[in-house]
């Protein structure tokens, strides 16, 4: 192991978790890392330990991701686009291939002590409203009220001043609570209520049992279906639309992690009677029931969350 490894190597996962926070989507976030290793490695032998590898390492990363920021449309999830929608049994808006969403990441990607500790701040929805702050001001709320920097430290990383930092945490967290999705801060029931209440979800989801579902919801619930633009809030709202589109049952919920949150593959047949992968849930817990369903339309997403493509084999209904 090299001296730069040594030092540096401890710090990627970490790395990875803020910088997935900063642009939201792991892909970008991969890369982001990569470069921030790549300058690091760099300018090791002239870093002179001017200050801890974990601070120089931020510094280099924050960098990194607004630059990258600048060349990227914002990403989003529907909710943040626009009103939801009013009429379940109105006509749903296509799928917008020009929008950039948030995107989720798997458990193997984030550090276990992260999650444990910051929970809520890796879940898609508070994800997808950092994505609502301009690129300092992300930095600023994601370092100071999430990783616990100390406002001279952020003011150090970002060439400023810690009177300025604390100007932009301020107006961070005033738009972030204006914009910020319901639920993204809500606490987990414990076990059992909470493996319960999964095992109620995918038991009445697989069956089509439209009522079952509807009593796990919390009365605010929201459904978001990217890269489809509609969505939806409220018990009513959400039960009235699944109620038009689960019509029988036969759909298979296989189960996995995403964001630190409970999710499922979501399979439906297809030709030959093979359920096949067709959209990712997560799924946000609140103490009344299912406060948010993401379901994420895109296949392809599933061999990232350990999940095969066609579900073949008998599966527990929740983990």
């Amino acid at each position: 192991m090299t001296a730069f490894e040594d030092a540096a190597g401890r710090y990627r996962r970490e790395l990875f978790a803020y910088c997935y926070r900063m642009l939201g989507s792991p892909h970008d976030a991969d890369d982001a890392v990569q470069e921030t290793y790549l300058r690091a490695w760099r300018g090791f032998e002239g870093f002179g330990g001017r200050s801890s590898v974990r601070t120089w390492l931020y510094r280099i990363a924050t960098r990194v991701c607004l630059r990258a920021m600048e060349n990227r449309a914002r990403r989003a999830l529907p909710s943040g686009l626009g009103a939801p929608a009013t009429d379940p049994a109105g006509a749903i808006d296509p799928r917008n291939g020009t929008i950039s969403w948030v995107q989720p990441v798997s458990a193997t990607e984030l550090d276990p002590a992260t999650v444990a500790e910051t929970r809520y701040s890796t879940r898609l929805a508070f994800v997808a409203a950092l994505q609502h702050l301009p690129g300092r001001q992300r930095a600023v709320l994601v370092l100071r009220d999430v990783l616990m920097f100390h406002a001279d430290e952020v003011a150090g990383l970002l060439d400023s001043t810690t009177a300025a930092v604390n100007s932009a945490l301020q107006r961070a967290r005033a738009q972030l609570a204006r914009t910020a999705p319901d639920g993204y801060d809500l606490p987990e029931p414990a076990d059992p209520a909470r493996r319960d209440l999964l095992d109620r979800y995918a038991t009445a989801f697989e069956n089509a049992d439209i009522d079952g579902l509807v009593r796990v919801l919390a009365a605010d619930a929201v459904l978001e279906m990217p890269p489809i633009p509609t969505w939806f809030r409220g018990r009513a709202h959400v039960g009235a639309f699944l109620r038009r589109r689960l019509t029988r049952p036969g759909r298979r919920l296989l189960p996995t992690t995403a964001n630190g949150q409970p999710a499922f593959g979501l399979y439906v047949r297809g030709h030959g009677g093979v359920p096949r992968a067709h959209a990712l849930q997560l799924l946000t817990l609140g103490p009344d029931g299912i406060a948010r369903i993401d379901m994420i339309h895109d296949p392809l997403l599933f061999p990232r969350f350990g999940l095969p493509h066609l579900a073949t084999t008998e599966e527990t209904p929740c983990n």
